[in-house]
């Protein structure tokens, strides 16, 4: 079982940064055998699964709120010495673009780390690069088994937290979901322009 373990770490560190993956966010190529299908259409298709989770107010916070709505989805957590701070700034300027254009979407970021990342630590953590919280919400109350199988199924992400390490392996990939709940696009989180074409590709859609 060790043996196993340590060939996937290593398979899994070939692929990913410690922090994430460098790609240009097409991560989650791909149509889910399970999706039912969505009206939209985008480089992959899969469904979001159902949550309720805590967010930054200390307030339940579930994908039922989101229905009816385009949102942005991605991966950080705040002990990140790599690609989050990155990403993090990036949503604040996606959050900013999307307001200056007019166009309505709700972001959401999940914590891969909730066991420290309380409703507290993650409001600081977005303020500090430039977020409001009318259409963002950054969200953790849950364990690491939790998180990981919820990544896996709903945007089939990876989340590894690797021994003896206090990062975690996680996606850099910014996921465009529809209003009707599934994952359809990916960008890539790092890399600041971007953020217009996720605006671009809501407005052309609506």
């Amino acid at each position: 079982m060790k043996i196993k373990s340590i060939l996937l770490l290593l398979i899994t560190a070939l692929a990913l940064t410690a922090c994430g993956t460098a790609s240009d966010g097409n991560n989650a190529s791909g149509k889910s055998e399970e999706t039912k299908g969505t009206q939209y259409k985008g480089d992959f298709e899969i469904e979001v699964q159902d949550f309720t989770f805590t967010n930054q107010e200390g307030e339940e916070f579930s994908k039922k709120q989101l229905d009816g709505k385009f949102w942005v989805a991605n991966m950080v957590f705040t002990n990140c010495t790599t690609v989050c701070p990155a990403m993090t700034a990036n949503m604040s300027r996606l959050q900013q673009q999307l307001a200056d254009a007019g166009v309505e979407a709700e972001l959401v970021s999940f914590s891969v780390d909730p066991a420290n990342d309380t409703p507290e630590l993650l409001k600081q953590y977005a303020e500090d690069r430039g977020a409001t919280f009318e259409n963002w919400n950054l969200l953790t109350g849950y364990n690491d088994e939790e998180i990981k199988q919820f990544a896996s199924k709903s945007f089939k992400a990876l989340v590894e937290n690797p021994e003896n390490s206090d990062q975690v392996i996680h996606q850099t990939t910014f996921y465009l979901v529809t209003p009707d709940g599934y994952a359809i696009k990916g960008y890539n989180g790092t890399k600041a322009d971007n953020m217009k074409q996720i605006v671009e590709d809501i407005k052309a859609m609506n």
